[in-house]
């Protein structure tokens, strides 16, 4: 089971990585499909596509060393590895706030909209830079809980991608709805996920320690 977790935990982004960079860098490097849906007129569609590209590209950093960061076998295999891996990843989300707040403004679903990506954006950087924090004073249990939201929230693209589908393909939602709807569960569905993984973390290492005890 545990090794199942550990490839279930590779493999999905490794997938959803190549689905965002395939659609977005080579079936529709213009972003004409993405723009068309738009409900505001994009006010400079170069700089708009620019920041695009820097958010999907940052993003993609996070998804291929966040998973490397929370599998423990390979953190205990190299700390040095997961050191450098973890600077990584904190580093693209930092520097993915700024490309994500541009692009908020222009999100489908209006304001709305715009407020859960704002939200979203937040969240994400807070997250991680606590999860750094807590790691640079030695404590090592809210570091692994801070990341692990963190790690879900990088995961918000999908989640987005799964709701719209279902709220506008299946449910037959206005696609500007149906966006705005999945944006605002993205960070709510995914933190959540976080929350029941964490608690899950605390009972089965309390399980243990009375077992030890025992």
């Amino acid at each position: 089971m545990k090794n199942f977790i550990r490839i279930t935990i590779l493999f999905i982004p490794i997938l959803w990585v190549f689905h965002t960079f395939s659609k977005n860098f080579m079936v529709d490097p213009t972003f004409e499909k993405f723009i068309s849906r738009k409900d505001l007129i994009l006010t400079d569609k170069s700089l708009w596509i620019v920041m695009i590209r820097i958010h999907i590209l940052l993003a993609i950093i996070a998804l291929l060393t966040g998973p490397l960061g929370v599998i423990k076998r390979i953190r205990i295999k190299s700390i040095k590895f997961h050191r450098w891996n973890g600077r990584l990843y904190v580093l693209s989300i930092i520097i993915n706030f700024i490309p994500g707040v541009y692009v908020s403004f222009f999100a489908t679903g209006g304001w709305p909209s715009t407020i859960g990506f704002l939200i979203l954006n937040t969240l994400w950087l807070g997250t991680t830079i606590l999860g750094f924090w807590y790691i640079k004073r030695q404590n090592v249990i809210l570091h692994s809980q801070w990341i692990i939201r963190s790690f879900f929230l990088s995961f918000a693209n999908m989640t987005i991608y799964i709701i719209v589908a279902i709220t506008h393909n299946a449910m037959n939602f206005p696609y500007g709805n149906a966006y705005m709807i999945a944006v605002w569960l993205s960070w709510i569905l995914n933190l959540f996920i976080a929350e029941i993984t964490i608690r899950k973390n605390i009972l089965y290492k309390k399980e243990i320690i009375l077992k030890i005890k025992s």
